[in-house]
C-alpha cells in the first residue's frame, strides 16, 4: 500500500518570521512515526530559509513551479538545476492559477513535467475543470485532455509524476467536491495511467480542491484519492496537522 502525500501549497503567502513560526509548529506537532508523506511548496524566495527548517524533519521541500528551460534568456524563471540545489523534491506545475493568470498552455505544463523529471524532481501536475465546464458536462473531456499532454510529452517517466485533481470552482472559494464527485474524478485519471504505463498503481493521485481539517478524513478514506494538495489549511499548523493525521 502506497504512502499518502500530503502536499500544502503556501501560494503567494509567507514572511521570515511567519515561515519559521509555521514549520516549527507543524515540525513540533508531526506524530511520533509519520506514515505519511508531507512536503510544503513555497514561494521562491523562501526557498533556502525553508530547506534549513525542513532539513532533518521528515518534510520535503516543493517548490511552486519550474521553468520547461534549463538556462538562458529567460528572466524571471526558476531552472530545475537551480531547484535541486536547494533540496527540491516536488515542483507544482500546471497549478489552476498558472493556467488562468499566466496563459499556461497543457503543451507549456506538460514541458515544464519533462524539466523536473529530467533533474529528478517529481513534478505534481496539476488538472482540473472550472465551474462552466463541469455544469457544461465537460469534467472528464477536459481532465483527460490535460492528463494526456503530460503522458504524450513524458512517456515511460509518467510513473513518476504526482498528480492533484484541482476542480477550480473549488480553489479558495470554500466549495469542495463531496467525496463522491471528487472520487468519480480520481478514477477516470487512475483508469488514464492504467492505460498508459502498467506502473500505474504507483502514482499518486491528490485532492486540491479546498481539502481542510473538517473534511480531509472522509476525502483521503476514497479508494483513488492518494493525499491532498493543501492550500489556506496549509497556512494554519493546527489544520495542516489534521490533516496529515488524517493521511496516517
Amino acid at each position: 500500500m502506497k504512502k499518502k502525500l500530503i502536499a500544502g501549497n503556501w501560494k503567494m503567502n509567507g514572511s521570515l518570521a511567519a515561515n519559521e513560526t509555521l514549520v516549527k509548529a507543524v515540525v513540533a506537532g508531526l506524530p511520533a512515526s509519520l506514515t505519511c508523506d508531507v512536503a510544503v511548496c513555497v514561494p521562491a524566495p523562501y526557498l533556502a530559509q525553508v530547506q534549513t527548517l525542513c532539513a532533518g524533519t521528515g518534510i520535503d521541500l516543493g517548490s511552486q513551479d519550474v521553468s520547461a528551460q534549463a538556462s538562458g534568456a529567460f528572466t524571471g524563471e526558476m531552472s530545475a538545476t537551480m531547484l535541486k540545489e536547494f533540496g527540491v523534491r516536488y515542483a507544482l506545475v500546471g497549478h489552476s492559477e498558472r493556467r488562468q493568470y499566466h496563459g499556461e498552455t497543457d503543451e507549456v505544463v506538460a514541458n515544464k513535467a519533462k524539466a523536473a523529471l529530467a533533474n529528478g524532481i517529481t513534478p505534481v501536475v496539476c488538472i482540473g475543470e472550472t465551474l462552466a465546464e463541469r455544469e457544461a458536462g465537460q469534467t472528464e473531456v477536459v481532465v483527460k485532455r490535460q492528463l494526456a499532454a503530460v503522458i504524450h510529452t513524458n512517456g515511460h517517466c509518467i510513473s513518476e509524476i504526482v498528480v492533484a485533481y484541482e476542480p477550480v470552482w473549488a480553489i479558495g472559494t470554500g466549495k469542495t467536491a463531496s467525496p463522491e464527485q471528487a472520487q468519480a474524478v480520481h478514477a477516470v485519471l487512475r483508469a488514464q495511467l492504467k492505460a498508459a504505463t502498467d506502473k500505474a498503481d504507483r502514482i499518486k493521485i491528490l485532492y486540491g480542491g479546498s481539502m481542510n481539517a473538517a473534511n480531509a478524513k472522509e476525502l483521503l478514506a476514497q479508494p483513488d484519492i492518494d493525499g491532498g494538495l493543501i492550500g489556506g489549511a496549509a497556512l494554519k499548523a493546527p489544520d495542516f496537522l489534521t490533516i496529515i493525521r488524517a493521511a496516517a
